[in-house]
C-alpha cells in the first residue's frame, strides 16, 4: 500500500428539515434517509457505487477503507432564569 492513502472515508451526518443527510468529505457522495439506520445503509451503497470499477487510489483512498461517520448535534436553546 502506498503511503498517504486514506484508510478512513469521513462522512458528515446532520439532521435536515425532514431527513438525516450524509455527505462524504473524500468522495462526491451525498445521500439522505428518514432514519439513521437507513442513512448508513444508503451511505455504504452510495460509496460502493461511486468506487465501482474505479481504483480507490484515484480518490486518495486505500483499498478496503473504513467509513467514519460524525453526527452533528444541534444545541438545545439555553433557558435563562
Amino acid at each position: 500500500m502506498m503511503r498517504g492513502m486514506k484508510r478512513i472515508i469521513q462522512v458528515r451526518v446532520f439532521r435536515g428539515d425532514k431527513y438525516y443527510v450524509a455527505e462524504c468529505f473524500d468522495l462526491p457522495v451525498v445521500t439522505q434517509a428518514a432514519t439513521l439506520d437507513e442513512l448508513m445503509s444508503n451511505v455504504k451503497e452510495a460509496i460502493a457505487l461511486q468506487l465501482e470499477g474505479e481504483d480507490p487510489a484515484d480518490f486518495g483512498l486505500a483499498a478496503g477503507a473504513s467509513i467514519l461517520a460524525s453526527y452533528e448535534l444541534e444545541t438545545e436553546p439555553q433557558a435563562h432564569a
